[in-house]
């Protein structure tokens, strides 16, 4: 824990008092999105204090050219950037002449954030003194429509508490932005036109290259004490980027003076170029047309909604409460699955580190979460994304001298393309197209629907095949098959040779492959005739594939009785994390990275991510003396690794373990952890807390085509629970010490495995266990 100024509540994230420090992190904890758009907690007033700046529009990026000192042969030309969209939220606010600004107020008293999860808003409050003695109470709420999407809505109240007081408002939209990680200091956005309506006003731009166009709108209403007086804008100023309006109102002491702001994007992939401005106008007539109470009332209906899915109750521990509900919030505000052309980003809608739309961490870590809170077709819109993009995976692949159709997914990518600059992820970091695997037959058997297979997934698993065939590397020496210079899930190893997890999952593709191959060919053979015209795999192919796959290599410790990490892992000087001095975490911040790759220190899990995503693969004695040798090793320094070690632990019944890995993943943007929450939450890695309770304390695994549960439950709860939905219907499961409940909202009668016995539960009724 490296910051705990949030205060423990159940259903909101508050923050009390304002401290210029924190800003840039509360601008990343309190950030808000709606799945097709989102921004940090940024102030809509001027703020000339430490701020990041950021809006972003869903889908809409950049290919900012690589920057690097030494290019290599197959290096990506771009690095996808999450472009920082115009700014629709400003509203320069002024008391008695002099701008409203928190960081030369002369008093700021009573500063509040909530970020209301349960609803779906943000809201602000402070009261300050400003330099020319007049003292204000501030109001701010906002939020952005789960409902109507292309809507933001911003209601910001002053109050003249020791005086009458002129109240300025000039709220603007504004195209003239940057991106704080530009590599070339240039901007991405070229401003084409602005136009002014009666208290709206527009801004057009395009995206340089990608030619995504955008419109940003606004529309103000004025009020005073609650009152709409229909206010017309004083002034109104446009340039090339900008549009700003100006009302002035002269407020007695203790009046409320109010704008009610609308504003959003409408883009260029829902929309005709031409037609950008009168969608927007469409929206805004909507949004008057409902006014701000009834949207409002629209969001939380919407957030309760989406709640009586995706809510998990604890009982007793209100921090971890607070970390789950943070966890499933800002992943509905990142992805609702509406649309099958996005992904999950890895900060979301909160930052701009890491850039592209998608990484390894959607099928490896979310698709378990949208599975089982949302309708099966979310998950497979999330599949569907993959398989539209195997061209651009074949091209990536081609690009780096594999042929016949062998299919690399990218590491980092917008549209297919791989996008990432760093040659030892790029090149390396090739067990990312498991993951894609994996996640296809994660989804069937989850979901039991056999028919994405034969219909897209079999290509994805023909090419990833044949790349993990070509890959393998045949060692007369060891008369086996290797697969060298690598780098697996820990990125404190690079170009290692032989890598467990990295082998492990290539021997599970093909051999996954060529098992889905036969299926197909026995029980879809219109569809198996199709695939086999477009590949052109013969049984010569197949053969060598399974020769691949019969020979691989992985290495092995008999004195530990462990898979070792990688060739030579023993070789290094095995000093537990326990003995670093506190003063050298994270060693990512404090050491050169020539240390880090010859310490023996482990990212995230590597090995034991092959455990977890193969568990019925090893003995759980197995599971035990891995997780014992390379646990202590491990300095979590990736937002991907305390939930799986926290599943494991709760395998292994170390609760006390999964507990204290739990809160770390659960709270790892709340309390700091990697100390780098101002550049944005750890988004995908949010949905491995889901898995921590759902999989970890709860148990929850499926054995063929049937729930099976191994409840547990932490010595600090009182109880949790938690709903699944299976197969069309939903299975509650509420855990105490003593007992697990169960009810079915369905209409079939599901049979269920608890601790090894079988359990029926009948549609509405309770069944204790």
């Amino acid at each position: 824990m490296n910051q705990d100024y949030i205060l423990p509540d159940n259903w909101s994230v508050i923050e009390e008092g304002f401290d210029a420090e924190r800003v840039r992190s509360s601008e990343s904890l309190f950030s808000i999105g709606n799945g097709a758009m989102g921004q940090r907690a940024n102030f809509e007033e001027q703020y000339s204090g430490h701020t990041f700046q950021g809006s972003y529009i869903a889908g809409v990026y950049y290919p900012d050219k690589t920057k690097v000192g030494w290019w290599k042969n197959g290096y990506p030309e771009y690095f996808a950037k999450v472009l920082n969209a115009p700014n629709w939220i400003g509203i320069d606010v002024a008391v008695n002449g002099e701008a409203l600004d928190l960081a030369k107020c002369s008093v700021v008293n009573n500063f509040r954030r909530e970020l209301n999860m349960k609803e779906g808003w943000y809201s602000r409050s402070f009261e300050a003194v400003l330099q020319n003695g007049t003292e204000i109470k501030v109001n701010v709420k906002r939020f952005l429509s789960v409902t109507e999407d292309e809507l933001g809505v911003i209601k910001y109240e002053v109050t003249p508490l020791n005086r009458a007081a002129v109240i300025t408002y000039a709220p603007y939209v504004d195209a003239g932005v940057k991106n704080m990680d530009a590599n070339w200091e240039e901007t991405f956005w070229e401003p084409t036109g602005v136009q002014q309506g009666v208290n709206e006003g527009f801004v057009t731009a395009r995206t340089f290259k990608t030619r995504f166009g955008a419109a940003t709108y606004m529309h103000n209403s004025i009020f005073l004490n609650g009152n709409d007086i229909e206010a017309l804008p004083v002034a109104a100023e446009a340039t090339e980027s900008k549009v700003q309006f100006t009302y002035s109102v002269e407020a007695n002491q203790n009046d409320t003076v109010g704008i009610v702001k609308f504003g959003g994007y409408t883009v260029t992939l829902n929309h005709a170029e031409d037609a950008l401005i009168d969608a927007a106008k469409a929206v805004i007539a909507s949004a008057k047309a409902k006014g701000y109470d009834a949207l409002l009332e629209e969001q939380k209906q919407a957030w309760a909604g989406i709640w009586e899915m995706a809510d998990i109750t604890i009982d007793g521990d209100v921090k971890a409460q607070q970390g789950i509900r943070f966890n499933i919030f800002q992943l509905n505000q990142t992805y609702l699955g509406k649309d099958p052309r996005l992904n999950i980003g890895p900060k979301g809608f909160t930052g701009e580190k890491y850039g592209g739309s998608t990484y390894w961490d959607t099928e490896a870590y979310c698709i378990p979460f949208y599975m089982a809170t949302k309708d099966q077709q979310v998950a497979r819109n999330l599949l569907t994304y993959r398989h539209n993009q195997l061209g651009k995976a074949i091209e990536n692949a081609e690009k780096l001298g594999f042929k016949n159709g062998a299919a690399l997914y990218p590491m980092v990518t917008m549209n297919g393309e791989e996008c990432h600059n760093e040659w030892e992820i790029t090149f390396e970091e090739i067990h990312r197209n498991g993951a894609i695997a994996f996640a296809i037959y994660n989804y069937y058997r989850f979901t039991g629907d056999y028919s994405y297979i034969p219909e897209k997934g079999l290509e994805v698993l023909i090419g990833i095949a044949r790349f993990w065939h070509q890959r393998a590397t045949f060692s007369s020496h060891k008369n086996k098959y290797m697969i060298l210079g690598v780098t697996g899930p820990n990125e404190y190893e690079n170009n290692v040779n032989n890598n467990f997890y990295t082998n492990y999952i290539a021997q599970w593709c093909i051999r996954y492959a060529a098992e889905q191959l036969n299926v197909v060919k026995a029980d879809y053979p219109a569809d198996y005739a199709r695939i086999m015209d477009i590949v052109k795999l013969d049984a010569e192919e197949l053969t060598s594939w399974k020769e691949v796959a019969d020979g691989m290599y992985f290495p092995y410790s008999e004195e530990h009785g462990v898979y070792l990490q990688q060739d030579g892992f023993l070789d290094k000087e095995l000093v537990p994390v326990s003995q670093l001095d506190r003063s050298q975490r994270p060693i990512n911040q404090k050491w050169s990275w020539d240390r880090i790759l010859r310490s023996p220190y482990i990212k995230q899990a590597d090995v034991l991510q092959g455990f977890y995503f193969f568990e019925d693969h090893f003995s759980k004695e197995a599971l035990e003396r891995h997780f014992d040798f390379y646990e202590p090793l491990t300095v979590h320094e990736s937002s991907l690794s305390p939930c799986v070690h926290s599943i494991q632990a709760a395998v292994l019944g170390r609760m006390e373990q999964a507990y204290t890995f739990y809160l770390r993943t659960s709270r790892l943007d709340l309390d700091d952890y990697n100390k780098e929450v101002e550049e944005g939450l750890h988004i995908t890695s949010m949905a491995g807390t889901w898995m921590s309770i759902v999989e970890g304390f709860g148990g929850m695994r499926v054995k063929n085509d049937t729930l099976h549960f191994e409840p547990k439950i932490p010595a600090q709860w009182k109880g949790y629970s938690f709903k699944i939905n299976f197969r069309g219907q939903v299975l509650k499961v509420s855990v105490q010490a003593d007992a697990t409940h169960f009810t079915l909202e369905g209409s079939n009668e599901l049979h269920v495995v608890v601790n090894g016995a079988t359990v029926a539960v009948k549609p509405n009724e309770l069944v204790t266990v």
